[in-house]
């Protein structure tokens, strides 16, 4: 779709999950690039933070289409991608008087 077939005053979606063609590439190339627990791993986080995993799913699949993935990625090295991306937490201490 290009811009000249769109109605006046509408963008396209940039949104690549409401796009079910690109949906579909996205998952098969995750399944060919994930070990099914890093499959499940990261679907489990897709729950409780989406935009964690698209952001895994994004990085893993631009690294496949770059040649710079070995293998399959198994479940460690997916806890190791995950603790990288994620922001440090802050340890709070409450000390009480």
């Amino acid at each position: 779709m290009s811009y000249d077939d769109l109605p006046a005053g509408e963008q396209p979606d940039p949104d690549p999950a409401r796009d079910p063609a690109r949906a579909q590439a996205r998952e098969a190339a995750l399944r060919q690039i994930l070990e099914p627990d890093a499959r499940n791993r990261l679907a489990n986080i897709r729950m409780v933070r989406p935009d964690l995993a698209e952001s895994v799913e994004e990085y893993l699949v631009g690294m496949a289409s770059q040649g710079r993935l070995g293998g399959k990625v198994d479940d460690g090295q997916l806890k190791q991608l995950l603790q990288s991306m994620q922001r440090p937490r802050r340890d709070f201490r409450i000390s009480r008087v």
